[in-house]
C-alpha cells in the first residue's frame, strides 16, 4: 500500500495554492486561497508575508483533510512562489516597501516596475554580470528593487536585515532555516551559481564589484548576510525540516522533509519538461516549457551555455541540476487578455450573455468566433485587426519595460462581435510573441518544436491552438494540469529522500496528457503576414518614440 505522500505549495500572483500527491504524482487534493494586493500608485504593487503564510497554512490543513491522508505519511513538501522580494527586520517581522509606509505590506511583487530608474541605471554600466540575464537586467529583478529601496526608503533599509526572495521566504519561515535556492538567486539576485568557490558543487559566489558598482556596497561590506550566506541547489533538504511551530500551523508533524525552493514558473518546468513523449528520447534541446498565467514565462535547457540577447540567462543549475536555462517571458499574457475583456464597452453584456448560456466569458467568446469563422479557418476573423501586446512592457527579447501596447484596424462599432475580434487578435498578438521567442532561442543553437505548457491558458483550446499554429509547434499538455504543483511536489519528494534526482523524480512524477498537432497552412498562408505586423508595430513605436 502506498503510504508515501508530498505536498506541493505555490504562491502565485493571487492565489496561494496546495496540492498533495502520491508517489507517482497522482493528485489526491487541492486547495487554492487568494492572497492580498496593494497598489498604492502607479507600477508599484505589495503583498504581506503574513498574508501569504495564512494562506498556505489553510491550503495545506485543507489538502490534508480532504485527503483522508494521515500526518504521519505526508513524508516532504516543497515550495515554489513568484520572485516577488520580502522585507523583514531583525526579529524577522515585516518592514513596509510602501511609499505611504503602510505597515505589514512587506513585499515588492515581481510585477512592480518602481524600479525601472535603477534598470536603466545599472544597464548603462554594463557590468559583465549582466551577460547573465540577456545583456539587460529587468525592473522586475531583486537588485534594481534593492536599489530602489535604498534609495527612496532609507529607514527600512537601515533596518532591514533580511531580505529574500518570496521562495526562500517561504522555507525560512517552515524551517526556520535561511539557506537560499540556487534557482532564486541565479536567476533574479545575479548569483554566480556557475562559479563555485570551494569544492561542494552548486555553491558559487555573489560578484562583489557588481554591487559596489550600483551603489550597494554596504551589502559587500557585511559580507552579503542579508541576502544570503549559504545557497544550495533545488530539492535538497533544509535544515531539520518542518519546525515545531510550523507543523503546528500546517496539522503535520515536526521534522517533515522540506526542499530548497524554486519560483513559480521553474517549478512548472519541472513538473512537466521531462515527461516522456511516446518512446522518444527526452531531447531538451527541442523542448520549450511554456508556464501561462497572469504573465508567461519560456523555458529551455541545455548542456551548454547560451548567451542570447533579451533572454535571461543563461543559468546555470538553475531549474534542472547540471544544464543551463535559459528563460524567455512575456510580462503580461493572462493579465492582457482580461485587461482587453473586462475594460471593453460590452464587457458586462458578456457576462450576462455567457451566464444565461453556463459559460465562462472566454467560453462564450471561442464559440462566437467559430461561428464567425464559419468554414473559414479562425483566424481570419478580424484578420486586419492587429495588436501590440506590450501592455506592461516587454520581457524579452526586447527587454525593454517602458515598451506599451497598441492596436490597429479599430473601427467605430463597438460590439460584442468587435470585442469577440480584439479577443482573437489578443490572444495571437500573445502567441506572436512566443514564436519570436522561440526562434531567438532556435538563432542561438536550440531546435525547438515541442512546446510542453501548463497553467491558465491551456484551458483555453483557442489559446492553445493559436499558439500551434503561430509558432509551428506541437502543443504538450500533460496528463496533471497542476504542473506547477507537481514540480513543487518534486522538491519534496526528493528532500525526502524518495528519488536520489530532480531528473528521477521528473519521469516518475509526471506523464503525457494529449498533444495539440499545429496546422501549419494557417500559419504559412496567413500568420506568416501577421507576425511582420506584430513586428512592424514595435518599429511604429520606436520611430514615434525617436520624433517624440
Amino acid at each position: 500500500m502506498n503510504d508515501r505522500f508530498y505536498i506541493g505549495i505555490d504562491v502565485g500572483t493571487g492565489s496561494a495554492r496546495a496540492g498533495l500527491f502520491s508517489v507517482d504524482g497522482q493528485l489526491l487534493a487541492n486547495e487554492k486561497r487568494d492572497i492580498t494586493m496593494w497598489k498604492p500608485q502607479p507600477d508599484f504593487v505589495q503583498q504581506s508575508s503574513d498574508d501569504i503564510w495564512t494562506s498556505i497554512c489553510h491550503c495545506v490543513k485543507a489538502v490534508v483533510d480532504a485527503s483522508g491522508v494521515a500526518p504521519e505519511q505526508i513524508k516532504g513538501l516543497g515550495f515554489d512562489a513568484t520572485c516577488s522580494l520580502v522585507v523583514l527586520d531583525e526579529d524577522h517581522r515585516p518592514l513596509t516597501v510602501s511609499p505611504d509606509n503602510a505597515p505589514g505590506q512587506n513585499i515588492i511583487v515581481w510585477m512592480d516596475h518602481r524600479a525601472q530608474e535603477d534598470a536603466d541605471f545599472i544597464n548603462d554600466l554594463k557590468h559583465e554580470v549582466l551577460e547573465y540575464v540577456g545583456g539587460r537586467i529587468s525592473p522586475e529583478m531583486e537588485t534594481p528593487k534593492l536599489r530602489w529601496l535604498k534609495r527612496n526608503m532609507p529607514e527600512t533599509w537601515s533596518r532591514a536585515k533580511h531580505f529574500f526572495d518570496l521562495p526562500d521566504f517561504l522555507t525560512f519561515r517552515a524551517t526556520g532555516d535561511a539557506t537560499r535556492s540556487l534557482c532564486s538567486t541565479v536567476c533574479k539576485w545575479t548569483y554566480l551559481g556557475h562559479e563555485s568557490t570551494d569544492s561542494v558543487p552548486g555553491t558559487g559566489k555573489w560578484d562583489r564589484s557588481y554591487f559596489e558598482q550600483i551603489g550597494l556596497e554596504d551589502l559587500v561590506e557585511e559580507d552579503f548576510r542579508r541576502l544570503g550566506t549559504k545557497v544550495r541547489p533545488m530539492g535538497e533538504a533544509i535544515g531539520q525540516g518542518l519546525t515545531p511551530q510550523a507543523a503546528q500551523e500546517f496539522g503535520l508533524v515536526a521534522g517533515t522533509a522540506v526542499g530548497g525552493s524554486i519560483i513559480d514558473a521553474h517549478a512548472g518546468g519541472i513538473g512537466m519538461i521531462g515527461v516522456k513523449i511516446d518512446e522518444e528520447p527526452v531531447a531538451f534541446d527541442k523542448r520549450l516549457a511554456l508556464i501561462g498565467g497572469t504573465s508567461s514565462c519560456h523555458m529551455a535547457v541545455s548542456q551548454e551555455s547560451r548567451f542570447i540577447d533579451g533572454i535571461w540567462g543563461p543559468y546555470y543549475s538553475a531549474m534542472i541540476p547540471d544544464l543551463w536555462l535559459n528563460e524567455g517571458g512575456q510580462s503580461a499574457t493572462g493579465a492582457l487578455v482580461d485587461h482587453i475583456i473586462f475594460n471593453h464597452h460590452q464587457s458586462n453584456e458578456l457576462l450576462v450573455q455567457a451566464k444565461q448560456q453556463g459559460m465562462t466569458p472566454y467560453e462564450w467568446l471561442n464559440h462566437r468566433l467559430v461561428k464567425l469563422a464559419g468554414d473559414q479557418p479562425l483566424s481570419t476573423v478580424g484578420a486586419n485587426l492587429h495588436v501590440c501586446p506590450y501592455f506592461h512592457g516587454n520581457r524579452s527579447p526586447r527587454a525593454d519595460a517602458t515598451l506599451r501596447g497598441m492596436v490597429s484596424g479599430l473601427k467605430l462599432s463597438n460590439t460584442l462581435d468587435d470585442l469577440a475580434c480584439l479577443y482573437l487578435a489578443t490572444v495571437d498578438a500573445i502567441a506572436y510573441g512566443t514564436r519570436h521567442i522561440i526562434e531567438s532561442m532556435n538563432d542561438a543553437g536550440y531546435s525547438i518544436d515541442t512546446i510542453i505548457a501548463c497553467g491558465g491558458g491551456t484551458k483555453n483550446p483557442v489559446f492553445m491552438q493559436e499558439h500551434a499554429d503561430i509558432t509551428g509547434c506541437r502543443i504538450v499538455l500533460p496528463e496533471e494540469e497542476e504542473a506547477v504543483l507537481v514540480g513543487a511536489a518534486i522538491l519534496g519528494a526528493v528532500a525526502s529522500g524518495a528519488f536520489s534526482t530532480i531528473p528521477e523524480a521528473m519521469v516518475a512524477m509526471s506523464r503525457i496528457g494529449r498533444i495539440i498537432e499545429p496546422n501549419v497552412s494557417i500559419k504559412t498562408n496567413l500568420h506568416d503576414k501577421k507576425y511582420l505586423a506584430f513586428h512592424e508595430l514595435y518599429a511604429t513605436q520606436k520611430r514615434i518614440r525617436e520624433f517624440m
